[in-house]
Formats: structure tokens, sequence, C-alpha cells
């Protein structure tokens, strides 16, 4: 891999500049992600595509990409379970195909490649977070398309991408937890009420109460909230 440190043409510079001063503030996450992708198609030589690859707990989908080709070959590699944007993304190395039709890694799936259009390609992993992995792919229609100056622009575009796919994934998983304690919650609350309920109807303590929801969640096979919540809409429960 060439230099992080080695110059860039004016047309990539320019383009790194409009990325950082997009913000999450100004910004959809995902906006800034398609922003990444869409810049690093116009400024690497090449006619490109391009798509980022994401893997949350192994499961692989395209969190956004350029064109069909791109998208149709990343899905091409999830089918299998292999390709080199899953090989970079899981395994955090750099994964270049000078020509599809003379690579021997991944032979069907390059078959099948070189039929779509592509010829070369080159995943990035990206720095994500814990349960995730990710990839830059870039997928050209023409042999040998990468040389030391499209891979180091390629490399400062990389960063871009991984920031926004790590805000992203922080993002999810605080929504998850703030559903999940919504519906525990709620849960409690429905619970309450109904061992409120038997409480009343048979003079029972607030523990006697919740043994007896138990009791008949387990005879109907039935979870706990979905006992508690027929109690308090019908007052019906069924004790045998």
């Amino acid at each position: 891999m060439s230099s992080n440190t080695a110059p860039l043409p004016a047309d990539a510079t320019e383009a790194l500049e409009r990325l950082g001063k997009l913000t999450l503030h100004e910004q959809s996450m995902q906006k800034l992600l398609q922003a990444v992708t869409d810049l690093a198609k116009v400024v690497i030589p090449g006619d490109i595509e391009a798509s980022v690859s994401l893997l949350v707990d192994e499961k692989p989908s395209t969190a956004v990409f350029t064109g069909q080709m791109a998208l149709e070959l990343d899905e091409r590699q999830y089918e299998r379970g292999y390709g080199p944007c899953l090989h970079a993304a899981t395994t955090g190395e750099v994964t270049e195909i000078a020509d599809t039709e003379a690579e021997t890694r991944w032979a069907d799936y390059m078959r099948l490649a070189a039929e779509i259009g592509c010829r070369s390609h080159l995943s990035l992993p990206l720095v994500v977070g814990d349960r995730v992995a990710a990839a830059l792919n870039l997928y050209a229609r023409v042999p040998n398309a990468f040389d030391d100056q499209s891979r180091a622009i390629a490399e400062r575009f990389a960063p871009y991408a991984s920031v926004a796919l790590a805000s992203m994934h922080a993002y999810q998983d605080a929504r998850d937890m703030a559903n999940n304690l919504e519906i525990a919650l709620q849960s409690r609350a429905v619970i309450d009420q109904a061992k409120g309920i038997l409480m009343e109807r048979y003079k029972l303590t607030a523990d006697q109460a919740f043994q007896m929801l138990a009791q008949a969640s387990m005879r109907a096979n039935t979870k706990l909230r979905t006992i508690a919540e027929t109690l308090v809409d019908t007052g019906e429960l069924r004790l045998r």
C-alpha cells in the first residue's frame, strides 16, 4: 500500500475537504456515508462503482452503493459467504484483485464478476466497533485499474466511511437500548396493574399475586406480559 502522506491530485484533495466540512449535525449519517462513496466514484480513476459492506453479528448487508454493479457484486459475495469484500471486512486486510479473469481465489465468484463487467476490485477494511465489521469496496470495469495514486486516495476516504458507520452503529445501539427499556417499563407497568387487581380480588400479597400470574403464564404457555394485559383489559385470568 502507498503512504498516506503521498500527495493527492487536486480533485481528490477538494473532495476530502468537502467531506471534512460535512458534520453529523448537518447531514444524516446515511447521507454522509453516501457522500463518501459518491465522491470516491468521482475522483478515483478507472470508471468505478463503490459500496460499503457492513457485517453486524456476521450478517452482511450493503449500507450504500453508487451503482447496480456494486450492489449486485456485494450480494453475490454475501450469497456465497466469501469474496474480497467479506475478506477485507472480516480479516482487516486490504484486498485487491488486479484482474478478475486471472485471479485464482474465489474462482466461481471471479467468473461471475467478470461476466457482470467487473475486471478489478479493491476493498479496504473499515474500523467500526464491537460486533461490526465493514469494508469500502471499489469495483472497476478495466483490469489493473488501481495504481499507487488511486490506492492512496482510497486510503484517505476510508476513515470518513469508518466515522459515519461507527456513528450509525452507535445511534442504532442507543435506539435499540431505548426501545428495549421502553418495552421493559411498559411490561412492568402492566404486570404491576395485574398484580394490583389480584391483590384486591383475592386479598393477596404482591409476591402471591405475581406467583399467580407466573403460574397462569406457564399453564397457558404464554408470556407473562400477555397474561397481565388480558387480565387488565378483560378482568379474566385462567387459574386452571
